[in-house]
């Protein structure tokens, strides 16, 4: 494995999209030299505009780069990465032994341990890093990096997390940080639920959406996440943050990661057909605090003045 002090000053960044676009950013405006991929040119164009290069292909990535981040949308993006077969210009074929592969989206344990084996054969360093927090927070260098995986890769990597995150943990050698990402993903996206669930209860008699959030956020059960979204209820305006479809996504990896390791998911497998029916009824592409908003149609109240 290659030292921290080997790593070349070039960095690739494979996916910069909704949370990768930012946390490059960071790592540029730090002084880090980086090479991007994205097959969306609106993706790449402020990273380049701050003198980022372009790789056509992950592999190119690879080829320039002894340590490579990547921010993707799903399973499905990753496994096209790792699977390139006997593609000699793709990822897996242009990862040189001692390179160290940090991968950051939110993804199922099952296909992680698949990528942990292919890159452990090649000698490649895996870190799992999932992180936590809203585009706002990536801004600002203030996401939480859930990490686990080779300590090396971990080491080399800390640094860099450094820019990105305000708050850092290593969980341990395996799929760790995946698990400790569903935790706090199921957390989530339950608050959004019983939220919506006790808004529309006060509602019904005769509160105010922006009335019970300013008595909410002040109380014993006030959190950041609640805070966060304290104006969007108050409002009505469920722009997206996170949207719902995305937070089908994460439930279902949820619920299919219960179902692997045969733990009963009752509450959880429930709030996922709850974000299937708000999506299904056109909330797909807001806020999944949206729920709120779904549940109070279904329940026949009129728009808040």
């Amino acid at each position: 494995m290659t030292s921290p002090q080997a790593i070349p000053p070039e960095i690739g960044w494979i996916g910069v999209g909704k949370m990768g676009n930012p946390m490059a950013t960071r790592l540029i405006e730090a002084g880090h030299k980086l090479t991007i991929c994205d097959p969306v040119v609106e993706n790449r164009a402020s990273l380049v505009a701050r003198g980022a290069q372009v790789s056509a292909t992950a592999g190119d990535v690879a080829a320039r780069c002894s340590l490579i981040f990547v921010t993707i949308p799903n399973d499905a993006v990753l496994a096209e990465l790792i699977d390139d077969g006997d593609d000699q210009t793709g990822l897996m074929a242009q990862l040189a032994a001692g390179s160290v592969v940090v991968e950051m989206s939110t993804v199922s344990p099952q296909l992680s341990e698949r990528v942990a084996r292919i890159l452990a054969r090649r000698g490649v360093g895996y870190l799992r890093c999932p992180i936590s927090g809203s585009t706002t927070l990536a801004r600002a260098g203030k996401l939480t990096a859930l990490a686990s995986g080779d300590q090396t890769a971990w080491e080399v990597a800390s640094p860099y997390l450094d820019v990105v995150a305000a708050r850092k943990f290593y969980l341990g050698p395996g799929e760790e940080a995946r698990y400790m990402k569903l935790v706090l993903n199921t957390l989530v996206g339950a608050t959004s639920s019983i939220l919506g669930e006790a808004l529309v209860l006060g509602e019904r008699g005769g509160l105010t959406p922006a009335q019970m959030m300013e008595v909410i956020t002040e109380s014993a059960v006030a959190s950041p996440l609640i805070a966060y979204k304290k104006e969007m209820i108050a409002q009505m305006d469920f722009s997206p943050a996170f949207s719902v479809t995305q937070m089908i996504k994460d439930f279902t990896l949820i619920t299919e990661a219960g179902r692997d390791k045969q733990v009963p998911m009752f509450v959880a497998n429930m709030i996922l057909q709850q974000y299937t029916a708000a999506s299904n009824a056109g909330y797909s592409e807001q806020d999944f605090f949206a729920l709120f908003d779904w549940m109070r149609v279904a329940g026949g109240l009129a728009d808040p003045a």
